[in-house]
């Protein structure tokens, strides 16, 4: 195939590296030039492809959230299969503060979704010393002392960092290492304010 010749979404995502999903976002924001054939389907130049591959560089918010969703879906995963009933700092937890503690994750997810869709900004880190201490207050409640809160929250915030590294993995053409360098330094940053702030409200009581 030459590069004058027109290629589908899904041969443009793959010599892209991303999301069909994203390469459709691109084609409706007009920043990937495409056609509709008769049937209504899109077709990009493998050409435009090329170059779009070339100038593009940061990670889409698109894939920030799938990342976002990867993390949830493996987070639901555990607790649904009941992988941590057999986890000290889990089992001495009351269903009503395992069902906070859910609500309570959906909504960390959201903020650094949104943290990470800013550009990760330090005045948005304040949600997540707010996050912090909505655990601690979650967890003290039930008598969990501080290393089993900490081991409680290392264990649900390594499947946002695994989901990076896993994500980087699937998607190599797309980003370079540096651009998934930067993006799990700033889920850590995040991931560290949050568990600063547990540590501090545990000292405070």
């Amino acid at each position: 195939m030459n590069e004058s010749e027109w290629i589908s979404l899904r041969h443009a995502a793959e010599l892209l590296g991303v999301h069909p999903a994203t390469v459709r976002i691109w084609a409706d924001n007009g920043d990937l030039p495409s056609r509709r054939t008769p049937g209504g389907h899109r077709r990009f130049r493998k050409v435009d492809v090329l170059r779009h591959s070339q100038s593009a560089s940061e990670i889409e918010p698109l894939e920030v959230q799938l990342i976002i969703q990867n993390a949830l879906g493996h987070a639901r995963m555990q607790v649904g299969g009941g992988t941590l009933n057999h986890m000290g700092w889990y089992e001495n937890l009351s269903e009503k503060t395992r069902n906070s503690l859910r609500q309570e994750g959906m909504h960390t997810m959201e903020n650094l979704r949104k943290y990470l869709g800013a550009g990760a900004p330090d005045e948005q880190l304040a949600t997540a010393i707010t996050t912090g201490k909505n655990y601690a207050a979650l967890l003290s409640q039930e008598d969990l002392k501080l290393p089993d809160a900490v081991r409680g929250f290392f264990y649900f915030s390594d499947f946002v960092v695994n989901s990076v590294l896993n994500w980087s993995e699937i998607t190599p053409t797309r980003n370079s290492a540096s651009d998934w360098s930067h993006l799990l330094r700033q889920v850590n940053t995040y991931i560290n304010s949050i568990l600063i702030s547990i540590i501090e409200y545990y000292e405070t009581e």
